[in-house]
């Protein structure tokens, strides 16, 4: 999509009398600019100590913070995502975004948050099954059962302090980023036999040999 927002002005700019190319050439500037004021990291493969750590708390005065939150929105759209934690980058801080819209457009619109510093208060209902993924796991989706509610404490990105279940849905996306700030990964739920079964495709991660449509870091390029 970037592309095509290129691609409008400098067209102006081949067809168009002189006058208007300068005004073509500054909207396409304006627009390249535009792209660059997020960063859009990497994200974090199996394998990367990160992920298995249990994350911090964050200070509120931390001054990048407020840009950290608009880059995980990015790098999660970029990666298709409707979720995405700050260990999927490598910062192992209490902090995670999600826009689970895509999910259901009628039922979870305008469902884009962002929680800081969460704690879980409980779990409860009946557990569902559903397929997940993880941006964090290229290639692997796998049925996980969750229970129907989530309860948190958190803070939003205003700082207000907020307690709220969430149900259905919703409740899932939450809890599989939550997990990622326990250090617990959605594969962990699988049975013995069923992790068998990906095991190789596992190990293709784990050596930097799986394929992602986005930008990943694995695991031995970090240690490189």
């Amino acid at each position: 999509m970037p592309d095509l927002a290129l691609q409008a002005p400098f067209s102006e700019i081949r067809h168009s009398p002189a006058t208007q190319n300068l005004c073509g050439i500054k909207q396409g500037f304006r627009t390249f600019v535009h792209l660059f004021e997020y960063m859009i990291y990497p994200i974090v493969a199996l394998g990367n100590p990160v992920l298995k750590e249990r994350a911090k708390e964050i200070d509120l005065r931390m001054p990048e913070l407020p840009a950290l939150i608009e880059d995980m929105f990015e790098t999660m759209y970029q990666a298709s995502g409707v979720g995405l934690a700050a260990p999927q980058i490598g910062k192992g801080i209490r902090l995670f975004v999600i826009d689970a819209e895509p999910m259901d457009e009628e039922n979870l619109k305008g469902a884009k948050m962002v929680f800081i510093n969460p704690l879980k208060i409980e779990e409860n209902g009946t557990p569902w099954p559903y397929e997940e993924g993880c941006l964090s796991i290229p290639g692997i989706r796998e049925e996980v059962k969750r229970p129907e509610k989530i309860t948190l404490e958190y803070l939003d990105e205003k700082g207000e302090k907020h307690k709220k279940t969430f149900e259905g849905m919703l409740a899932r996306v939450v809890q599989h980023e939550y997990d990622h700030l326990e250090g617990k990964l959605f594969i962990e739920y699988l049975s013995p036999f069923r992790k068998k079964l990906i095991q190789n495709k596992l190990n293709d991660i784990l050596k930097g040999k799986a394929k992602a449509d986005y930008p990943i870091r694995f695991a031995l390029q970090t240690k490189r």
